[in-house]
This record gives structure tokens, C-alpha cells and sequence, in this order.
């Protein structure tokens, strides 16, 4: 790593109170050359104070802007604070510190725009729900058949994002709710370079998912194939091979 590299991790938090303090020492310890950001979007439990109680670098939301906006106002700082790498991390402990240097030093050495943290590139035992594991292959197809590239976990949130690429989700007006296969999409349509690199990730063991239950997924599927064929409709005669 350049000693003018600055790299900062960006760790929205909701609700998080069991896991945000393992997070924040997990990174500390293994990302040692990263500065941390955490957005606490208005958590309703004691997220806040243990955040402050780990002395770390925080944005606390005024109102609850949920994830894909937490995750935008952590880029949108580091746009300002003229960051070259962001790592994006959840704080639920599925994402592990010691996985996210591999992201980075990809995206350096390969000069990837993006760098995705792969829970199914290779088989690392992450045991997917059957249903999720179903719509996260569609979205796989849908991405190979209009991109021509393969990216096999479009869904993963652990992900490794340059200076180009910080510049252009910290100016984009229509930030997607969940920015998933929908924002794979229109980064490679528009001439985006991304990676894929196998990451072991651990399953949630405290709190709640906001993919949790019944509805919250069936919403999540259905905006996300909608979203999908608005970026495709959007990108028409932009397709690019990468």
C-alpha cells in the first residue's frame, strides 16, 4: 500500500447493539491501515452509546434513512474527505475484517473499480437459504445474459470501491434502495471494471436482518428484479463487454 493511500471502512449500523462493538475491534484489529466511519441510523437500542464507547469516527443520522442512504452519506464522506478506497461492511458480524484487505489489495493490483466479497465464488461453507440462494442464481443469469460477465454474488454487501467510484455513487440523486444486482448492472453497462474475490463470511447469530421474516425478502425480490430492468431499459444501447 502507497503511503498516500487513504482507505476508509464504512459500517452502517441499525439496531445493532449486540454486534457493533465485535465489528469495530474486529476492524481495528485487522484493518489496521483503514480508518473506520460508522452511520448509526438512528438506532432505537443502545447502538449510539457503544459506538461512542469505542472511540471511533460516527455520523448519526437525525432520521432513520435505512441502509442503501446510510451507505451513501459514509461515500458521500469520503468524497469530502478525498478518500482513494472505501470497504463496505455490514454491522451484524457476517462480514469479516481480516477477509477485507484481500478486497482492497485486489482493487489495487488489478485496478478494479469494484471488488465484490464472494460468499459462493468458491464453496467456504456459507450455508444460503434455499429461496435466496435461488434468486441471488436468477440474478447471476440476468447480469451474465445482458453484461457478459459473471459475477456470481451480486447480492454481497462486502464490498471494495475506488476513487472513480466514490465519485460517482456520491453524486448519484436516485441512490438505489437496496444496492445490489440492480447497481452491478448499471456499473458495468456504463464501462465499470468489477471483481469477484472468494470471502469466508459467518452467518448473523444476534439481532434482526432486515431481510428478516416473510414479506421483508418478497419486497426485496420483486424491487429488485423491478429496478434491474429500469437500469437495463435506462442503459439500452450502452452495453459494454468487460
Amino acid at each position: 500500500m502507497k503511503k498516500d493511500d487513504k482507505v476508509l471502512v464504512v459500517i452502517p449500523a441499525y439496531n445493532e447493539e449486540k454486534n457493533i462493538e465485535k465489528v469495530i475491534n474486529d476492524v481495528k484489529k485487522n484493518i489496521k491501515f483503514a480508518d473506520i466511519l460508522i452511520i448509526n441510523d438512528k438506532s432505537k437500542d443502545n447502538t449510539l452509546n457503544i459506538i461512542k464507547k469505542c472511540d471511533v469516527n460516527y455520523v448519526d443520522n437525525v432520521f432513520n434513512l435505512k441502509y442503501a442512504l446510510s451507505i451513501q452519506t459514509g461515500i458521500k464522506y469520503a468524497k469530502e474527505n478525498d478518500y482513494d478506497y472505501v470497504i463496505q461492511m455490514d454491522a451484524d458480524g457476517q462480514h469479516l475484517a481480516i477477509e477485507a484487505e484481500k478486497l482492497y489489495q485486489t482493487a489495487k493490483k488489478e485496478k478494479s473499480d469494484i471488488v465484490i466479497g464472494s460468499r459462493y465464488l468458491v464453496d467456504l461453507g456459507y450455508p444460503c437459504p434455499f429461496f435466496r440462494r435461488v434468486g441471488t442464481k436468477a440474478f447471476e443469469i440476468l447480469i451474465r445474459l445482458f453484461c457478459h460477465k459473471k459475477i456470481v454474488d451480486p447480492l454481497s454487501g462486502f464490498q471494495c470501491i475506488n476513487k472513480r467510484v466514490i465519485d460517482r455513487y456520491s453524486k448519484l440523486g436516485g441512490y438505489p434502495e437496496f444496492p445490489d444486482a440492480n447497481l452491478v448492472i448499471d456499473m458495468l453497462l456504463s464501462g465499470y471494471t468489477i471483481k469477484e474475490v472468494p470471502t469466508k463470511m459467518k452467518v448473523r447469530t444476534d439481532g434482526e436482518s432486515m431481510h428478516s421474516g416473510i414479506i421483508k425478502p418478497i419486497k426485496y425480490m420483486c424491487v429488485m428484479f423491478y429496478t434491474c430492468i429500469i437500469v437495463l431499459i435506462k442503459n439500452i444501447g450502452k452495453r459494454k463487454e468487460n
